[in-house]
C-alpha cells in the first residue's frame, strides 16, 4: 500500500526489515527508488501505481547491497540508474556466475524463494559526479558519499522538501560501516553525515532505507543520533543507543552487528593484515 508523505512522493514499506520503496511522481511517470523486497509486494506497487494511471519511467539504486538492487518485470523496463561507483561495484559481482547463488545465502531462509533475482542489479551507471538524477519530474539532487557502501546516494527531492537517506538516518536500525576498500570507514561515515546535515535546512521529511519516515525536525535528530553512535564507537566509550535496547526493533541481530563493527576497529594483528 501506498502512504504520501509529501505532495507528490509516496511510501511502500516491506515487511523485510522495514524497507521502503519511494514513488516521485513526474511529467509522464514516476521515479522508483529502491523498489522493494519480496515479489508480491513489488506486484502489489505496481498494481497501485496502475491504479494511479503511472508508469515507472526510472529507477534508481542507492547503493549496491541486494535489497535495494531488485526489480520486478510488472515494474516496466524504463531506465535503472544508479551512481557510477554504485554500478559498477555491482557490475564486478554480477560477473561471478556464483554471485546469485550468494545472494540467496544472505537471504532469510523463509522469504528467500519470495525475492525475485532475475533482474538483480540491473542498473546504469550515472556519469561520474553527477548531481541529479536525469529525467522528467522534480529536480532529484544526489549526496554521493562513501559510508555504508560504495557510490551510496542519498537523494533530495528540492520542489517536495524529501531526503531519502538510503541506508542512513534509521530509527530502527544502527549505522552499519562499510568496512571494504575504504582506511577509515568511520570518518567516511561521519564525512557522510556532514553531507546530510547540509542538505537538512532544506528538507522537511526524511525517507531512510529501512524504518519510519520521518517529519519536521527528524532530520537533525537522527543525523545527532548517528552521529553520537559514530564517535562512541569511535571513541570506545560506553554507548547509549535505543536502537540496541533489548526490546528494541533489531534486538535479535543488532547487538551482534554493534559486537562486529567494535571488532573490527579493535587494534590486531589480523585486522593489520584484513584487506583494504
Amino acid at each position: 500500500m501506498l502512504t504520501q508523505v509529501a505532495e507528490g512522493v509516496l511510501v511502500h514499506q516491506s515487511e523485510f526489515m522495514q524497507s521502503n520503496a519511494v514513488v516521485v511522481q513526474g511529467q509522464a511517470g514516476v521515479l522508483l527508488i529502491d523498489p522493494g523486497i519480496q515479489d508480491h509486494e513489488m506486484v502489489c506497487l505496481a498494481n497501485d501505481l496502475q491504479e494511479l494511471g503511472q508508469d515507472v519511467v526510472a529507477g534508481f539504486s542507492t547503493h549496491p547491497h541486494w535489497d535495494h538492487l531488485l526489480w520486478h518485470p510488472r515494474l516496466g523496463s524504463a531506465p535503472r540508474f544508479g551512481t557510477a561507483r554504485c554500478a559498477g561495484a555491482i557490475q564486478t559481482r554480477l560477473a561471478d556466475p556464483q554471485f546469485q547463488d550468494f545472494v540467496r545465502t544472505l537471504i532469510p531462509p523463509d522469504i528467500v524463494e519470495q525475492v525475485p533475482l532475475d533482474l538483480l542489479g540491473h542498473i546504469t551507471a550515472l556519469p561520474a559526479g553527477a548531481t541529479v538524477i536525469p529525467w522528467d519530474g522534480p529536480r532529484v539532487r544526489i549526496i554521493e558519499h562513501n559510508a555504508h557502501a560504495p557510490g551510496h546516494a542519498a537523494l533530495v527531492i528540492e520542489e517536495r522538501g524529501v531526503l531519502v537517506a538510503g541506508d542512513m538516518l534509521s530509527d530502527v536500525l544502527i549505522p552499519m560501516l562499510n568496512v571494504m576498500g575504504t582506511a577509515d570507514p568511520i570518518e567516511d561515515y561521519l564525512a557522510a553525515l556532514r553531507l546530510l546535515e547540509g542538505a537538512a535546512g532544506d528538507v522537511d521529511v526524511v525517507i531512510p532505507g529501512h524504518g519510519s519516515v520521518g517529519g519536521s525536525g527528524q532530520v537533525t535528530a537522527r543525523i545527532s543520533q548517528d552521529r553520537a553512535y559514530m564517535h562512541a564507537l569511535r571513541d570506545a566509550e560506553v554507548l547509549s543507543d535505543p536502537r540496541l535496547d533489548p526490546s528494541a526493533y533489531g534486538k535479535d541481530f543488532l547487538p551482534d552487528v554493534h559486537d562486529q563493527q567494535l571488532h573490527y576497529l579493535t587494534p590486531s594483528s589480523e585486522h593489520d593484515q584484513a584487506p583494504g
